[in-house]
């Protein structure tokens, strides 16, 4: 997700959901970013912001009006290569590519896909994460949520945007909706607390 207050929106994360972060990567200054990472079971909220002027994040909140919104989609896959092969071919950009030893990823044009950014990345061994810094350890923090289960995205035609996302092999765990609030489905560790809901503005975390 993107966000104004970075520190604010840590809180409350922390707070709410029983998570530390994991890791804040120098290496988002690039996209003109600070940011901080969440491990949930085995699976990874990503916080950024904007620090620098003109920066994309900034221009979705810019754009949508808001304090916090839906910003990127991160997904691991085991045939990247094939993957940005039938992409190009179906005229969707490609905007930044990162090749490292661990882990190859790409991010896809929003304008071509809809929806959000789309990160496709391919790691060795499978299941690292080198985005996640060099320490994090799966399910640390589980006390409250143990995984992300699903991504519901506002968007302005979810039609359209799903079409897009099937088509080219995205439509896993994600769902678009008409509006501007779009909701991140985290599995409750304790099942009386199913329902529960944390609002980010035009991001809501809710408990199944």
């Amino acid at each position: 997700m993107a966000a104004r207050d970075l520190e604010s929106t840590v809180d409350t994360m922390c707070s709410e959901l029983g998570l530390t972060v994991c890791f804040r990567d120098p290496g988002v200054a690039e996209f003109g970013l600070e940011n901080a990472l969440f491990c949930v079971g085995d699976q990874f909220i990503e916080i950024v912001s904007p620090i620098a002027q003109n920066s994309a994040a900034g221009r979705l909140l810019d754009r949508r009006h808001a304090d916090a919104t839906a910003y990127m989609v991160m997904f691991e896959v085991d045939d990247l290569d094939d993957r940005m092969a039938k992409l190009t071919e179906g005229h969707v950009r490609n905007v930044w590519s990162g090749d490292y030893p661990s882990i190859r990823g790409r991010h896809l044009h929003p304008g071509d896909i809809g929806g959000a950014i789309v990160s496709l990345d391919q790691t060795d061994p499978p299941g690292s994460w080198l985005w996640g810094g060099p320490t994090w350890t799966a399910h640390a923090d589980n006390s409250v949520v143990t995984s992300i289960a699903g991504y519901t995205i506002a968007a302005e035609d979810p039609k359209a945007v799903t079409t897009l996302w099937s088509l080219f092999g995205l439509l896993h765990g994600v769902t678009f909706v008409e509006g501007t609030t779009s909701t991140i489905d985290l599995t409750a560790t304790d099942r009386t607390d199913v329902g529960r809901t944390i609002a980010l503005e035009q991001i809501t975390l809710r408990l199944v």
